[in-house]
């Protein structure tokens, strides 16, 4: 484990890749608060031990990026009482329907034609340049929702990697942490016990041979180059961090010192 997990960190049967993210250091020394702000992949299969654990926590608000397509295919989360469900889509519900369908029945030399030649690494990262570029009103919601009254706050997608890696990342920015940090909290989603299982229509050999492993890799990898398009995407389109929140999603500095108030010791 880094220094950045804390040792008590549980691993949950039904949800897979959940932290808290207290501890990450910002650049002007201080640390993100324990007990805050946390981390998921989804919550529709949470047992009910995984369900009376998250309902410790003392949560106010889940934040749910997952689309409809996501959400039938998985389920709704669990209820837990007391907390408040925000569902924000980061992506289209008609968005990659098709293109995970073909992830879970495609053919090899379908995937090969669609994934093969770093297809696959560059659909991610056009993504993830995508998200922080169009979803502005989405990530103004949280910063702004987390400043005025919404932690201890989960935010989660289906896998905890992409969409709520981005947000919370998002967060991070705002608060101040450390890119370094940033980016090993985000290839913390890499660790065997986190990472979202393959599944494959096929459950004979061929439909998860090496080949398909590798060529479905670029898609369940978290990796450094995406996160690192996303930072760029800021830098190019709006000129910094404090542009990109001030300009992009209109919070302002008064917003972001209660956020600090808020998320840091």
């Amino acid at each position: 484990m880094t220094q950045q997990i804390p040792s008590t960190e549980p691993e949950l049967s039904g949800v897979r890749n959940f932290r808290d993210v207290g501890g990450l250091p910002t650049v002007d020394g201080r640390r993100v608060r324990h007990g805050v702000l946390f981390r998921s992949g989804h919550l529709a299969h949470a047992t009910e031990e995984d369900a009376a654990f998250l309902g410790s926590l003392g949560l106010h608000t889940i934040f749910d990026f997952r689309n409809a397509s996501d959400q039938k295919l998985e389920g709704p989360d669990v209820e837990l009482p007391g907390v408040r469900n925000v569902n924000l889509p980061l992506s289209d519900p008609a968005d990659g329907s098709e293109f995970w369908k073909m992830v879970r029945d495609g053919e090899m030399e379908q995937l090969r034609e669609i994934l093969g030649d770093g297809k696959a690494a560059a659909r991610m990262i056009a993504s993830y340049r995508t998200i922080v570029k169009e979803r502005t009103a989405e990530h103004s919601q949280v910063l702004r929702s987390l400043a005025d009254d919404s932690v201890p706050a989960l935010m989660h997608c289906a896998a905890g990697k992409d969409r709520a890696g981005l947000s919370i990342a998002v967060t991070l920015l705002a608060l101040g942490v450390e890119r370094e940090a940033i980016v090993t909290d985000y290839l913390e989603s890499n660790a065997k016990h986190r990472r979202y299982k393959v599944r494959r229509s096929s459950s004979s050999a061929a439909g998860y041979s090496p080949e398909v492993m590798e060529l479905l890799s670029p898609l369940f990898d978290a990796r450094a180059e995406y996160l690192t398009a996303a930072f760029e995407t800021v830098e190019e389109t709006w000129g910094g961090v404090d542009a990109y929140l001030e300009q992009g999603l209109g919070v302002t500095p008064e917003i972001r010192e209660r956020l600090r108030e808020r998320l840091l010791d």
